[in-house]
Formats: structure tokens, C-alpha cells, sequence
């Protein structure tokens, strides 16, 4: 098996990669270089059996009106150039697997992937662009695109990022803490894209996430009941905006994305609770 993976130095990128060659396949990196020379691209993408594209600029990052254009260039422009490259490669992937994100859907709603309703906004806007630059190619080869939910692991992401402050009893719910938050446990994503690449049937839209979607209040219960350390003091959204600008939207608001299609496909979860996720990661 020949993969190539676009964004592999990031978080999602390298556990990926590293769980891949476990498997003793055949792992390669696609960098900034290679998208610079379309018939490079082309070159090293054909004849891969799956192209893993992960690249894109930081999403919680203020928003300047220049940030906003690197966030959008750094996902779709990429990701239709990649899309474009596919269709033209005389043995093309067998399968080319893109990203986008839970803030896709409409904020506090939950819903699988056929029912889900379009957010608005920048992130809404950009999802559905990013969405739609891979799936225009669905019928050249087989597509999925994968909505992540938030990854937990305690090296990386955004339960590293906090982590110092629940341990210190520090932190709380964010603002009333009643948005919808999915997870998903980074074993179980890793396992999840090792279930799409060998599963042929699986195509379009796929929420990467754990059944058991809970609230932030909820989320935030389970990490204090595993750490054994207090969770009462609310994160302000004020707070949040000054800190980060309008991506702070990011984190204060919340979308419930169902994973359908990975029940439906017959893939098991081995941690769709999240405290015996958190339980795992926290040991």
C-alpha cells in the first residue's frame, strides 16, 4: 500500500504516518515544493492507492482580514490543485481522502452526515468550499472527506493546550458550557482512516467522530471526575474574544456531528464514552 500524505508534520499527519508504517506501508510526504510544480504533483501522487491531504494554516489564530486569506488559500486552493492533479495523472490514486471540520454544520444542532445542515460565516464558508473542491472529482476516483471532531491526546491539540489548567483546578466549562462537543479518541481516528482506505464502500462525507457526543459541561465533568481536581470556574467567552478575536467562535460554539457512515460500515469504536477515553489518555 502507497499512501501519501500532504500536512504530515502536523499532529494528525504524524500519527498517521507512523501508524501506517506499522503496517509496513509505503509512506510518503507531499510538501510546499511539490505543489509549486504541477507536473511534479502529478508525478509523485500516480499510482498511490490513497492521497491523505492534512495541510492547512492554523485555524485558532486571530483573524485578520490577511489570515482569513491564508486560511482559505492554505485548504481549498490547495486542495482543488490536488483534486485538479488527480484527474489529470495517467494512473490516477485509488482514492483521495480531504479534510474538513465539525464547523461545517450548523452551531448547537447534531446530526449525521446526510442530515446535517450548512453553518454560516467564515468557518461555514470555508468547509463548504473545501468540501466541495474534493468532492467535484467523485467521479474520476473515489473521494471521502473526512469532518474532524476535536482529537483527544494529552501530547497534542486542544486537551494538551488546556491540560495544565484543569490539572490545576483552574478551568471550567466554557461560557454556560451547553454547546454540543464532539470528540473522537486519536486511536480511534487513527483506526478510522484505516477503515475508510481498505473499506471501498465508503465514499463522500464521513464525520470523524465518537458516538458519545456530550456538552462542553459534560466533557469538562468527565475530565475533572478523571484528573480528581475541581471544575467550577466557567471560562469566559469575553475572555476568549480578547484573547483570540472572532476565532474564539471556534471554541465557544459547539456542533454535534454523528458518525453514521463508520457505524453503518461495521467499524467499532473502542472508546465511544468520553471518560473512559479520557480514562485512557489519563492514566
Amino acid at each position: 500500500m502507497k499512501i501519501m500524505i500532504s500536512g504530515s508534520t502536523g499532529f494528525i499527519g504524524r500519527i498517521l504516518s507512523a501508524s501506517f508504517t506499522e503496517e509496513q506501508w509505503t509512506v510518503e510526504t507531499l510538501s510546499r515544493n511539490d505543489f509549486r510544480d504541477v507536473d511534479r504533483l502529478a508525478e509523485r501522487i500516480s499510482g498511490s492507492d490513497a492521497v491523505i491531504h492534512l495541510a492547512g494554516a492554523p485555524i485558532i489564530k486571530r483573524w485578520t482580514k490577511a489570515y482569513r486569506q491564508e486560511i482559505y488559500s492554505s485548504r481549498v486552493f490547495t486542495t482543488r490543485q490536488l483534486a485538479a492533479t488527480i484527474t489529470s495523472c495517467p494512473n490516477r490514486p485509488r482514492l483521495f481522502i480531504s479534510t474538513s471540520a465539525s464547523g461545517a454544520v450548523r452551531q448547537n444542532t447534531t446530526a449525521g452526515e446526510d442530515g446535517a445542515e450548512r453553518a454560516d460565516g467564515f468557518i461555514g464558508d470555508l468547509c463548504r468550499d473545501w468540501e466541495t473542491a474534493a468532492l467535484e472529482i467523485k467521479d474520476a476516483t473515489r473521494v471521502v472527506v473526512c469532518r474532524l471532531s476535536v482529537v483527544l491526546d494529552p501530547r497534542e491539540g486542544a486537551l494538551h493546550q488546556m491540560l495544565w489548567a484543569y490539572k490545576l483546578g483552574i478551568a471550567g466549562p466554557i461560557g454556560s458550557g451547553n454547546q454540543v462537543f464532539s470528540w473522537i479518541h486519536r486511536d480511534d481516528l487513527v483506526k478510522a482512516y484505516h477503515h475508510i482506505i481498505q473499506n471501498e464502500s465508503i465514499s463522500g462525507m464521513v464525520h470523524m467522530a465518537a458516538p458519545g457526543i456530550v456538552t462542553n459541561v459534560e466533557y469538562t465533568q468527565a475530565l475533572g471526575k478523571v484528573l480528581r481536581r475541581p471544575v467550577i470556574l466557567p471560562v469566559p467567552v469575553f475572555f476568549l474574544r480578547m484573547v483570540f478575536g472572532k476565532a474564539a467562535s471556534v471554541i465557544a460554539e459547539g456542533q454535534g456531528i454523528v458518525p453514521e457512515k463508520l457505524v453503518n460500515s461495521g467499524f467499532q469504536f473502542q472508546f465511544p464514552r468520553v471518560e473512559e477515553a479520557l480514562r485512557d489518555l489519563l492514566p
